[in-house]
């Protein structure tokens, strides 16, 4: 997606242990327009997969999980890291390693909002390794919920994610994909 590409170009960072930082247009600070056509993107793209719901992980998921969702006409549901007094007792629960904390992440959704029959499109932003989208997958999975589709704005397609998710079978879609950073560069897979 040109608008995205254009503002990883123009923002982008790279940081070390093959971190790119896009904190000011999708991590921190959040670009609603940018945030829009993405999910308008994604909408479009995932038309014909008949989701129910859309999940994702907090938080830097949350802005194209919901935007998505919004022009998809479905709900949205998160996984939280840290479990809420408001939250049931027996929850839907896994771990996934965080790329940029360095640290095993719990993923906690509450079964109210995921259920069995449910026909989840997961989008989040970013598919590095593929293990945080995994945690996703075995948290809809428990459910008894269908994986439809997997959405991410910014791919690095070297770091193998894709290959992890493809026994999925289910539609694999990134708008910006990454297949280099070395030496200080990002490039782009055309």
């Amino acid at each position: 997606m040109k608008e995205l590409i254009e503002r990883i170009q123009k923002h982008g960072k790279i940081l070390r242990n093959g971190i790119l930082k896009v904190d000011s247009f999708i991590n921190h600070q959040v670009d609603p327009v940018l945030m829009d056509a993405c999910g308008r993107e994604f909408a479009r793209r995932f038309a014909d997969v008949k989701a129910t719901k859309v999940l994702t992980a907090e938080i830097s998921g949350i802005a194209p999980a919901v935007t998505t969702a919004l022009h998809l006409g479905i709900p949205v549901v998160y996984a939280r890291k840290t479990k809420p007094v408001t939250m049931p007792d027996a929850v839907l629960l896994t771990l996934a390693p965080s790329h940029t904390k360095v640290v095993m992440t719990e993923l906690i959704v509450s079964p109210e909002y995921l259920a069995d029959g449910e026909r989840v499109l997961i989008i989040d932003d970013f598919l590095a390794s593929g293990a945080t989208i995994m945690g996703l997958v075995r948290l809809a999975q428990t459910a008894g919920s269908q994986i439809v589709g997997i959405g991410t704005l910014i791919e690095k397609s070297f770091e193998g994610g894709r290959e992890l998710l493809a026994s999925l079978g289910v539609p694999i879609e990134a708008l910006a994909v990454i297949k280099s950073m070395d030496d200080g560069q990002i490039i782009f897979d055309e």
